[in-house]
């Protein structure tokens, strides 16, 4: 026998692998929490991807590859009047969404924006309910969007509760790619050998660096690298529906694998060692566990791990807004996470790189009273040089508890506080707000402003009685898991 040949035995399919694809084939979602919430999620998102339509920056990114493209039974763009395949209208509605950093947020050891899968669902669930409706058969039901937005919430959290691609320098939207994959192609028809396929292929590609959210190289394509990534599922999925083999150890295979090349500690040319290894875990089943308890972002359009300080902040406003020339220092207690990832100083290049400062966007709500998307722009900036003025004069400081409260499963927080001290030795109280009102712990307060919040999303691009009809729609859980979806996509286009 050759020593130096390899042993051609082809595996079974990665153990992860396995288990997403029979959560997501067999898998029966029973909790009325998690339907309540995935309704609550529909409306957020959607009215996020409107609200980004009033910035030239996000919509020069919108339409066909191709103008003049025509598609049959394309999907439609909520809020234009684009009707194009469903990989191309995957991106463009994953753009729109996640472009003023304001949809929903999952916070572990990996965190992200779980509803930016709502891209590729939505799409491809448009495109396949038009095109049955045209041929006789049963459309396809929001209550089918409603599932696979709960299972792509459900595999994007769980694998990131914890897994840090962040630790090894990856962007989190690899999960998106991974968990639009997956219900997309189950939207499709898969049968769980072409769902494993298209699974192995989600991992096999090239992932995104972090580089574009980090200084010095923060910029925009943050705002669409989701929009990217749950394109890509949907074309995964679309490849493996047409027979392409999968590759079963894609996770696991000796130093070609992800776990690895991209996943464990590298060790330049040589093998790992034993200890250098790292493979994902897992440490609960997949259920409805990340849609149920999902962070929803309702007051600020701003990083989340910034969200409170930002809400501290506006209660502070008072207090400082005549006193801003005499204000010393002002102290930011925060956690690790935000240190780590949002904690900036010196100049800020770009709105991208602004809405990802944990200075500037405690600074704006303290001098100004409110933190709106439109805050992050140049024009704002460049007229307003007291927010770099304060931003100087801020400490940032870790607090342990924040930091492991921040990690305990049973809390979650996302904590900051803030204090104002003057040059004449006096100073604010510090106001510390350990859970937004986006939290689990706070959603009865925070379900109707995240209506209010939708509605005020609808009227920037629809007429009243058009922003009624939805409104109401979307409030009737029972009416709205009953709509066909391409009638329900109908009333979102110009």
């Amino acid at each position: 026998m050759n020593a130096n040949a390899d042993q051609n035995l082809r595996p079974d399919y990665d153990d992860v692998l396995q288990k997403i694809a029979d959560y997501v084939l067999t898998y029966k979602i029973d909790s009325p929490k998690a339907w309540d919430t995935a309704r609550n999620c529909l409306m957020d998102t959607l009215g996020c991807g409107l609200l980004a339509l009033r910035f030239p920056e996000c919509t020069k990114h919108l339409g066909p590859l191709v103008e003049g493209t025509t598609v049959p039974h394309g999907a439609r763009v909520p809020g234009t009047s684009y009707r194009l395949d469903p990989v191309k209208a995957a991106w463009d509605i994953g753009c729109i969404i996640r472009w003023l950093d304001y949809n929903d947020t999952w916070l572990a050891a990996e965190w992200g924006h779980p509803s930016d899968n709502l891209g590729g669902i939505l799409a491809v669930a448009d495109h396949l309910s038009q095109q049955r409706a045209a041929t006789g058969k049963a459309p396809l039901t929001m209550r089918d969007v409603l599932e696979a937005m709960i299972m792509a919430h459900e595999i994007q959290g769980v694998i990131a509760l914890e897994n840090s691609f962040n630790r090894v320098g990856l962007d989190h939207v690899v999960l998106v790619k991974v968990a639009s994959t997956a219900v997309t192609a189950k939207l499709m028809g898969a049968d769980r050998e072409q769902l494993l396929s298209a699974l192995s292929h989600a991992w096999a590609d090239g992932q995104s660096l972090r580089t574009y959210r980090h200084a010095p190289n923060a910029g925009s394509r943050k705002s669409w690298a989701a929009g990217d990534a749950t394109s890509r599922g949907v074309r995964l999925a679309d490849i493996a529906m047409r027979g392409e083999m999968g590759i079963p150890g894609v996770l696991t295979a000796p130093q070609w694998g992800f776990y690895d090349v991209l996943f464990s500690k590298t060790n330049k040319d040589q093998a790992l060692k034993p200890e250098e290894k790292r493979q994902f875990s897992l440490p609960q089943d997949f259920g409805s566990y990340v849609m149920e308890h999902v962070l929803f972002k309702i007051s600020f359009p701003a990083e989340f791990h910034a969200q409170t300080a930002a809400e501290a902040a506006v209660i502070l406003h008072p207090q400082v807004r005549d006193r801003l020339d005499e204000i010393d220092r002002v102290v930011l207690t925060t956690h690790e996470s935000a240190i780590r990832i949002i904690s900036k100083q010196g100049q800020l290049a770009n709105a991208a790189d602004r809405d990802h400062c944990l200075q500037y966007m405690a600074a704006v709500p303290l001098i100004f009273g409110s933190l709106v998307a439109e805050h992050y722009e140049d024009e704002f900036h460049e007229a307003h040089p007291i927010i770099d003025e304060i931003r100087d004069k801020m400490e940032v400081v870790e607090d342990e508890r924040y930091t492991r409260e921040y990690l305990e499963p049973d809390k979650r927080s996302i904590a900051n506080a803030i204090q104002v001290f003057f040059k004449d030795g006096s100073s604010t109280e510090k106001v510390a707000v350990e859970y937004p009102i986006g939290h689990g712990r706070r959603r009865a307060d925070g379900i109707p402003l995240l209506e209010q919040k939708f509605r005020s999303n609808l009227a920037t691009r629809f007429a009243g009685q058009r922003c009624d009809l939805i409104f109401g729609l979307c409030r009737d859980q029972n009416a709205l898991e009953a709509t066909p979806v391409h009638e329900f996509v109908d009333l979102f286009v110009i």
